[in-house]
């Protein structure tokens, strides 16, 4: 049975930091490219950052890019996404994701696992 377990996330104020983590179940996880989406209250999904199968590539959106870092451990079938200097814009639903090839790391569609979730706040 194929699980990703999102944790950490929490309530924190600008300029904090939070570190995310993403265990994950059921395939082999060094075969598959890895992500961290978001969705914001009354928003669309967006990607937030990506990182290929052995950790060699990332992605990154513009408004994160410098402020989030993404890793794996491939021995620990762990993905994280470490926040630093985060804004209240930051504020949403972060998800993990996997995907099999390592192309189009931004396009949610060409993701097959997803976890449930972990809720990130940012306020003052």
């Amino acid at each position: 049975q194929v699980q990703l377990i999102e944790s950490g996330g929490g309530i924190g104020q600008p300029g904090n930091s939070l570190r995310l983590s993403c265990v994950v179940s059921g395939f082999t996880f060094d075969m598959y490219a890895m992500g961290w989406f978001r969705q914001a209250p009354g928003k669309e999904r967006e990607p937030v950052a990506a990182i290929s199968k052995q950790g060699t590539f990332t992605y990154y959106r513009k408004s994160v890019k410098g402020r989030f870092t993404i890793s794996r451990d491939n021995a620990k079938n762990t993905l994280y996404l470490q926040m630093d200097n985060m804004k209240p814009e930051d504020t949403a639903t972060y998800y993990c994701a996997a995907k099999r090839f390592a192309t189009n790391y931004d396009d949610q569609n060409e993701y097959a696992y997803w976890g449930r979730g972990t809720q990130v706040s940012v306020s003052s």
